[in-house]
């Protein structure tokens, strides 16, 4: 045992009350602070070093010149004390070459905010990782456990602790499972360019009211036999959620695999192929603008567009406005044609007073170029009335928007939004012509932007009770689409038919006073479960339909940040299965993806994103045990 004069410590304070140098437990005065308490030197060298979680407080009168002295004088005996004992230590046992004077110095809140940003630095600011809950928790948990703390290897990061963390994963995703015959699911596929890889990452995704999950990944090209890849990948993974699970699938995959669709559905003829709705308003919205009249009136304005910026290159102070600056980034993604020329017309005096000006005369004469069409359309009319007519017949769509949120919407929203924004177009008292030209494109085009599935939501979600739906030929297309893709058996569709019939008319509980005040009050699919019993059939299909996402926005913001440096960073450290890393971490990103939503406070319980009372994430059981480990350290 080492003597009690080796311990520096023992030199600033002042041992009282009847107890002799050689015991262990000592009743002591700081000889800086005066505060006293009972203890061994353990004690006194976490008091005056600042050392906390051992009983006592870090003594006020130090400053940190002074610590720095005791640190000094610490590190001096632990290296004495190490000397004497390296002769006897056992064999085999194991001791550190050097340790990190991190371990034993008491440092500051500054230093240790330092050494925190210098690691940051180190690692270009991540801005995910600085954001990441999962880093907070991981710091916290570290300050929980205290002094001495060793991180565990990257072989163990590499292969137990990956098994450990993929195993809870599993444990979650079986407890969605469980949800899924009841409320079925839709396999999303999503893809990105990888200039690196040249090649497109895709990763497949099952979302449903439970939560959305990452199954797997792969690597696409243009070539017939990564076509047949994704074709068995998708295919093991629909075995995998069970076929009857599945309602539909939404891709969305640019240039990879164009024609998987046949040979899918010729496996399993039942499941929807539905394209992603954000993807099919944006297409719908601009062939609006593809109309003769309108294509020309945005030819005219890009025309312009070009002409100024000529023109701005060479006099920048004479116009510093900003032709393609928008405000609604929502609108000008969606409906970029609209967008843009409302910009046009928002900047009509300015371009005016800019093609009458001296400099611009003057800059004409330098240009080669006929710059009379693009005078004209400037100073003239006919320009800028169908302009605004343009406008016109495309504003109510693209205010809409504001109120519709794509990425959470159920089956059959954008039945309601087409509806309602044509409806406003028709108050407006638009040219008869125009609008006709706008009501014929909306039912040529629909059906073949959008998934019929819709319809059927439109229809059985009792939101929108009683909006005429048996009249409309659009609706009852696609809900005839709906019940011969999902139904192949006659005498069960026409059952649904006759079940149809019976919410329509308000037949049995449908008719209740509850059933009909709690329509616009109650989700759609808890009005199901509550009021549809009697029609059993119609409530299995409303409940499936209306519990399905109808785009793959919802796990786009996870993918775009695509896996290529997790697969490399698998590589370097010597993981045996990659896949395991991406499955991890993409599932550890949705967690958080959805705790944020669920948290934010504009965010409602939804369909999506929301679970049922009592249902805990794994994620959050990771959050309780930290904070239990906090709850001890505190009460030490």
């Amino acid at each position: 045992m080492p003597s009690e004069s080796d311990k520096w410590g023992w030199e600033h304070v002042s041992v009282f009350g009847g107890f002799e140098r050689g015991s262990g437990t000592k009743r002591w005065k700081c000889n800086h602070c005066n505060l006293r308490y009972n203890g061994s030197y353990s004690r006194v060298r976490a008091h005056l070093l600042g050392f906390s979680g051992v009983g006592v407080k870090s003594c006020p009168a130090i400053d940190r010149s002074m610590r720095e002295t005791f640190q000094i004088l610490e590190e001096e005996r632990i290296a004495r004390k190490k000397k004497r004992t390296s002769g006897i230590a056992k064999h085999g046992k194991r001791i550190r070459a050097c340790q990190s004077s991190i371990v034993s110095k008491a440092i500051s809140k500054e230093d240790v905010d330092e050494m925190v940003a210098r690691f940051f630095y180190a690692a270009g600011l991540n801005v995910n990782v600085v954001n990441s809950p999962y880093f907070l928790e991981m710091v916290r948990s570290i300050a929980a456990f205290g002094h001495g703390y060793d991180l565990p290897s990257l072989e163990n990061l590499s292969d137990s602790f990956l098994s450990k963390e993929k195993g809870k994963i599993e444990k979650f995703i079986a407890s969605v499972r469980e949800s899924w015959p009841h409320t079925g699911c839709t396999i999303l596929c999503v893809s990105s360019l990888d200039g690196q890889l040249g090649c497109f990452p895709t990763g497949i995704f099952v979302s449903s009211p439970r939560g959305l999950v990452f199954l797997k990944a792969l690597d696409l090209d243009d070539t017939d036999e990564a076509e047949n890849l994704f074709i068995t990948v998708l295919s093991d993974a629909i075995l995998d959620v069970g076929p009857k699970n599945v309602l539909q699938i939404i891709s969305h995959l640019g240039h990879a695999c164009k024609s998987y669709e046949s040979l899918v559905l010729s496996k399993f003829p039942h499941i929807f192929l539905s394209p992603c709705t954000l993807q099919s308003i944006h297409m719908f919205m601009e062939e609006i603008a593809s109309l003769e009249w309108i294509k020309s009136t945005v030819l005219c304005a890009k025309r312009i567009e070009q002409h100024i910026l000529y023109y701005q290159h060479a006099y920048p102070c004479l116009f510093p406005h900003n032709l393609k600056e928008s405000s609604d980034q929502v609108s000008t993604k969606i409906a970029p044609s609209y967008c843009f020329v409302q910009r046009i017309i928002e900047l009509k005096q300015v371009l005016q007073e800019a093609v009458v000006s001296e400099e611009f005369k003057q800059w004409k004469l330098s240009m080669p170029g006929d710059h009379g069409i693009v005078e004209s359309a400037i100073l003239g009319d006919d320009f800028w009335g169908k302009a605004h007519l343009f406008l016109q017949l495309c504003e109510p769509f693209v205010r809409l928007l504001a109120t519709f949120d794509i990425d959470k919407s159920v089956m059959g929203a954008v039945y309601d939004w087409r509806f309602q924004a044509l409806e406003a177009v028709r108050m407006k008292g638009i040219d008869a012509t125009a609008l006709n030209q706008l009501e014929v494109l909306t039912e040529n085009r629909w059906d073949a932007l959008f998934s019929p599935l819709h319809a059927a939501g439109y229809i059985l979600n009792p939101r929108y009770f009683g909006r005429g739906q048996n009249k409309d030929k659009t609706v009852m297309r696609g809900w005839k689409s709906t019940l011969e893709r999902y139904e192949s058996d006659s005498a069960t569709r026409r059952i649904l038919r006759e079940q149809l019939s019976s919410y329509w008319r308000l037949e049995g509980s449908l008719g209740e006073e509850d059933a009909v005040d709690f329509r616009d009050k109650m989700e759609p699919v808890a009005w199901w479960e509550n009021f549809g019993f009697e029609i059993s059939h119609l409530q299995t299909l409303a409940i499936k339909v209306l519990s399905q996402v109808s785009s793959v926005a919802v796990c786009q913001e996870i993918w775009q940040d695509n896996d290529f440096p997790c697969r490399e960073a698998a590589n370097r450290s010597g993981v045996e299965r990659p896949e395991d890393l991406i499955f991890v971490r993409n599932n550890l990103r949705l967690h958080n993806q959805r705790n944020v939503n669920l948290s934010s406070p504009s965010s409602q319980r939804n369909m999506y994103f929301g679970y049922p009372s009592g249902v805990k994430t794994w994620d959050n059981m990771h959050l309780d045990q930290t904070m239990e480990i906090v709850n001890i350290h505190d009460k030490l």
